[in-house]
């Protein structure tokens, strides 16, 4: 929710404001001194922020590598709203810094002030379009996002291997926080025990599966004998 907001907040304090000086320099141009002083502070952003970026670089990578998915991929299908906030923001606040130091050397070459406000217009746009981004994955966060068809395989086949469990027949493992899921699912457990047993039996797998830190809670139902079984 955070995160959302945090998008929202770019939205509205980075690309607004950014669109809006454009055209007020568009429409009111004032002449620039001190070239030099915008230079070293875009040499300093850009360091500052290349610093944060690459951080979150060696962060996402080694997710990368285990899903077998390039580093945007990743940041893109990762569910810690933070990494992937960070690494767009960054991103784009390079893109943008790069971009503001073309306009300014242009509008030093040429004496006009319109490729300065070109590029701030252009930030503004590219914020927008990061803002955006961020706003639509983190509400699908909210209302609901499914793991990944691997991590699913994955945890069907643990489920298997439990001397517990005899098949699985429905998983729904659903994001609730940074790498954390919920899980949902109709087990059909072994042996042929009365229903008090049973149920003791699934709680207690439920609260096997809760244990790990990586599950918020986990709910299980009984199969029904004509139901289908899930392949890992």
């Amino acid at each position: 929710m955070w995160s959302l907001l945090a998008a929202l907040g770019l939205f509205v304090a980075g690309a607004a404001v950014s669109v809006t000086h454009g055209v007020q320099e568009l429409l009111h141009p004032e002449p620039a001194t001190d070239f030099l002083v915008g230079y070293v502070v875009l040499a300093v952003s850009f360091l500052l922020e290349g610093i944060s970026f690459l951080r979150s670089v060696r962060q996402a990578r080694p997710a990368a590598e285990l899903f077998e998915r390039d580093l945007i991929e990743q940041v893109m299908a990762t569910s810690d709203p933070t990494l992937r906030a960070v690494f767009a923001e960054d991103a784009a606040a390079l893109l943008g810094l790069l971009i503001a130091a073309v306009g300014l050397g242009a509008h030093e070459l040429t004496g006009s002030s319109v490729p300065d406000a070109v590029g701030s217009i252009l930030v503004g746009l590219l914020l927008a379009v990061v803002a955006s981004y961020l706003i639509e994955r983190n509400r699908a966060f909210l209302l609901g996002e499914e793991a990944d068809p691997r991590i699913r395989s994955a945890v069907i086949l643990a489920l298997l291997q439990e001397p517990e469990v005899a098949r699985v027949t429905y998983l729904r493992l659903e994001f609730v926080g940074p790498r954390i899921v919920s899980v949902i699912g109709d087990v059909d457990l072994t042996g042929d025990d009365t229903e008090s047993h049973v149920a003791v039996r699934l709680r207690a797998l439920e609260a096997k599966i809760a244990a790990s830190p990586v599950v918020a809670g986990a709910v299980l139902s009984l199969s029904a004998p004509d139901e289908p079984s899930l392949a890992p």
